[in-house]
């Protein structure tokens, strides 16, 4: 099938690799224009381009979609239809409607749950045992379009969402190359609004620990938060990253949450809402690289009593 690509980070990559190895013809790729990154700044090019440019596939990176003569490129491309992965823009009518196909969208969660830009994410953080990937054709609503193909997997417990977005783009490469490849007979079906939930982007106060909540739920957030916005807070060391835990019971600490209950013999335990605690097995300091917590507890003079957070 004649078609273009449209997606931007490494977790469309096995998307684009999937339907050039099944023999489609990708004629062009849309992608988000280059951004600065890394320690030095530099300007640095999309996953989806690098890896387009490697296949010799022509690359367009405009800084707007919203007008006459990106509708009027993208028509011209003469594709049966695009194939849309994380491309980070939201498209117009014009776009839609512009390939006989129209446009076939692969989003990480079980459409209608978890629309939106986070949906692994909020997955992890919901404690959901279940998740997967959907196709679906796209229409002007946020992930609203109907649904082609769907396939679920587990989350396993100690699975970050940067984990877990991994093995959905390789699922989500296989579902497309399938959706494709049963267009004609596949029957689209209408989403039921009444299970329908979001997954907004986070933001970085996302992130900030809330020692008054259950341990179990700061321990899903540590791991839904990666890699963006993480899980961190305050401390009388400067801010602490907390990279993986495990909750633990702690029914006899009358501490208020946040206070350090445990800092030796290579366990930092830190008390948290409802009789909880959390343990605390990779952290980083500020400015520094991330640890294991024995390491982290040789390096600072971290003790019982001090208090996170406050």
């Amino acid at each position: 099938m004649k078609l273009v690509f449209m997606g931007t980070p490494a977790v469309a990559v096995p998307s684009l690799a999937a339907l050039v190895e099944a023999g489609h013809e990708v004629v062009a790729v849309w992608t988000q224009p280059d951004r600065r990154a890394g320690r030095g700044k530099q300007m640095t090019p999309p996953p989806v381009k690098a890896y387009a440019q490697e296949k010799g596939i022509p690359v367009l990176q405009p800084e707007k979609i919203k007008n006459k003569e990106a509708a009027e490129r993208f028509s011209s491309h003469g594709a049966e239809a695009a194939v849309v992965v994380a491309y980070g823009k939201i498209l117009p009518r014009a776009f839609l409607e512009a390939y006989p196909r129209g446009c076939i969208n692969v989003h990480f969660s079980l459409l209608p749950k978890y629309r939106g830009a986070a949906p692994v994410n909020w997955a992890v953080v919901n404690g959901e045992d279940v998740t997967g990937v959907t196709t679906m054709m796209m229409d002007e609503g946020l992930d609203t379009g109907d649904v082609l193909l769907q396939k679920e997997t587990p989350i396993a417990e100690d699975e970050t969402a940067d984990q877990l977005t991994g093995r959905l783009a390789h699922i989500g490469a296989e579902l497309i190359v399938e959706t494709l490849a049963g267009i004609d007979k596949i029957k689209p079906g209408k989403q039921d609004e009444s299970n329908a939930s979001y997954a907004p982007l986070m933001t970085k106060e996302d992130g900030r620990i809330k020692w008054s909540s259950d341990a179990a739920d700061i321990e899903r957030r540590v791991r839904g938060f990666q890699p963006f916005p993480r899980s961190y807070t305050s401390s009388p060391y400067g801010r602490l990253t907390i990279w993986k835990c495990r909750p633990v019971v702690d029914h006899t600490s009358k501490k208020d949450p946040g206070t350090v209950l445990k800092a030796d013999e290579g366990r930092l335990v830190i008390g948290c809402g409802e009789g909880t605690a959390l343990s605390v097995e990779e952290i980083q300091q500020e400015g520094k690289r991330r640890m294991r917590v024995e390491e982290f507890l040789n390096g600072t003079a971290i003790k019982a009593g001090d208090v996170l957070g406050g």
